[in-house]
C-alpha cells in the first residue's frame, strides 16, 4: 500500500517507469532520511504537535533503523525509503507511527535526504583530497633536487624537476578545494520544512531541524528549496569534475612517463597488469583506469555514482605514488641537452649580451649542432625548481580546508542519534 494511495492500484508498468531504480538508490539515502525523521519529530514535539511520550517511543525505535541502515541491513520493501521508514514505525508502534509525517513533503524529505547524504560524502572526498595533497607534497621535496625534462608541445623545452611537477598537481588540489567548499556551501542550506514548494501551515521552527541537522544556514524560501533540487548536485558534479581534471592529468602524465620511450617513473611490478598476448608487457593501468574514469566524471555531471568513483581514483593514487621510483641522471643524457638553451641565453644576457641576440646566438648554435652547456642551474624565483614553496602552498590548502565545518556537523549528528 502506497502512502498516498485513494483505494486503487497502479498499472504495473506506471510502477515500474516511475520507481525505476528508487529503492535502490533510496537505500543510499536511509541513514540520512531516518536523521531527518528523527531532527523533524523531536521538532514537531518542541513546538507541540506531537506529544512527548509519542516522542518517548518513536526516537528509540528510529535509532534502531538508523543503526540498522548504517550496518547495510535496512531493507526496502514499500515504495521508497520514505514509506518504509514510516511503514516500520506503524508496524512496531501503531498509530503512534503516523504521526511522523506531520508538515512534511516527500519533497522537501528527499532535498535533505540528499543534502545530509551529499554533505557527508563531500566530507569523505575532501579528506581524500587532503591525503592527496599530503602524499604530493611529501614526494615533492624528496625529489626536488632529482632534474628531469621538461616539455611544451612535446618537444624538451627546459630542465624541470620531480618535485616541481608533482607539486604543480598539490597546488592544483588547493584551487579544487574552492569549488568543492562552494558546493558544500550550497549544499550545508537546510531544505527540510519547505513541504512540497509552499511551506507548511503547520507551526513548524525550521530553524531547530536546521540545528539538530547541523545545517550552515536554511534554504529560506520554500519555493526556492524545491527550485534547487539538481542545482546543488550539479555544483557538486562540477567541484568533481574540477579534482578529477587534476589527477586525470597526473594520470596522463603517468602513463607517458612509465612508458619506454620515456622511462622517467616506475612502478613496482605488483601494481602492473599484463597483456592476454605480449609477454613483455607491464601495463601502468593504475594510471590508464584513473584517466578514463576522471574523464567520465569530467563528461557527465551526475552527482550520486561520480563522488564515490571520484573517491576510487583518489585512494588508488594514495596507494600506488608512494611505490613509484623516478630515473634519476636523466638530464646528462644527450637527448636532453637542449633544455639548458634557455639557462645558455640567461648566462649571456648576464653577461652584457642582448637578450635577442643571445637568443639568435643559442638558436643557430643548436641549429648547427655546437650547442653545450655548462654553467648549471640557477633557478631562485618563487615556484622554480629551486624554490618550491611548498609551505606556502601547504598554507593555502590548509586556509581552504580549514572552511569547512565538519566538526560542527558531526557534532550535531552525533548529538542526534546520542538523545534519541
Amino acid at each position: 500500500m502506497k502512502i498516498w494511495s485513494k483505494g486503487f492500484d497502479n498499472a504495473p508498468e506506471i510502477d515500474a517507469f516511475t520507481v525505476g531504480k528508487d529503492r535502490e538508490l533510496d537505500l543510499m539515502l536511509a541513514p540520512w532520511d531516518i536523521l531527518g525523521t528523527m531532527a523533524h519529530i523531536t521538532m514537531l514535539s518542541e513546538v507541540g504537535l506531537l506529544g512527548k511520550d509519542d516522542l518517548a517511543v518513536l526516537l528509540p525505535e528510529l535509532k534502531k533503523l538508523h543503526q540498522e541502515a548504517v550496518e547495510g541491513r535496512f531493507t526496502i520493501e514499500g515504495e521508497d525509503v520514505h514509506s518504509e521508514v514510516e511503514a516500520r514505525l506503524i508496524a512496531t508502534l501503531g498509530d503512534v507511527g503516523k504521526k511522523v509525517h506531520t508538515g512534511r513533503s516527500r519533497n522537501d524529505q528527499v532535498a535533505v535526504d540528499i543534502k545530509l547524504f551529499t554533505r557527508a560524502r563531500l566530507e569523505k572526498t575532501v579528506g581524500k583530497v587532503a591525503a592527496l595533497f599530503d602524499l604530493l607534497q611529501e614526494k615533492s621535496e624528496e625529489l626536488k633536487d632529482v632534474l628531469m625534462p621538461g616539455y611544451t608541445h612535446l618537444q624538451v623545452a627546459m630542465p624541470s624537476s620531480f618535485g616541481l611537477w608533482l607539486g604543480a598537481y598539490a597546488e592544483s588540489l588547493a584551487d579544487d578545494l574552492v569549488m568543492l567548499k562552494a558546493a558544500w556551501d550550497v549544499t550545508d542550506e537546510n531544505p527540510l520544512g519547505s513541504a512540497a514548494g509552499y511551506g507548511s501551515s503547520a507551526p513548524l521552527n525550521r530553524a531547530r531541524t536546521t540545528e539538530l541537522l547541523g545545517f550552515g544556514t536554511l534554504d529560506y524560501n520554500s519555493i526556492y528549496a524545491q527550485m534547487s533540487r539538481g542545482r546543488g548536485e550539479r555544483m557538486v558534479a562540477w567541484a568533481c569534475s574540477a579534482v578529477a581534471e587534476t589527477i586525470g592529468r597526473l594520470a596522463v602524465d603517468g602513463c607517458l612517463f612509465t612508458s619506454q620511450n620515456f622511462g622517467f617513473i616506475h612502478l613496482p611490478d605488483a601494481f602492473t597488469t599484463g597483456s592476454s598476448i605480449m609477454p613483455q608487457k607491464k601495463n601502468p593501468d593504475v594510471f590508464e583506469l584513473v584517466r578514463g574514469h576522471c574523464n567520465r566524471i569530467q563528461g557527465i555531471p551526475a552527482m550520486l555514482r561520480h563522488i564515490t568513483g571520484l573517491d576510487s581514483c583518489l585512494d588508488i593514487l594514495c596507494f600506488a605514488l608512494p611505490g613509484i621510483t623516478v630515473t634519476e641522471g636523466l638530464m646528462d643524457k644527450p637527448l636532453y641537452a637542449q633544455a639548458f638553451c634557455v639557462e645558455e641565453v640567461n648566462r649571456l644576457v648576464e653577461a652584457g649580451v642582448p637578450f635577442r641576440d643571445a637568443y639568435r646566438q643559442v638558436g643557430l648554435a643548436v641549429q648547427d649542432g655546437t650547442f653545450h652547456y655548462e654553467g648549471g642551474l640557477h633557478h631562485t624565483h618563487e615556484g622554480s625548481i629551486g624554490n618550491l614553496c611548498t609551505a606556502e602552498v601547504r598554507a593555502k590548502f590548509q586556509a581552504r580546508l580549514a572552511a569547512f565545518p565538519f566538526d560542527r556537523v558531526n557534532q550535531a549528528v552525533e548529538n542526534l542519534v546520542k538523545n534519541a
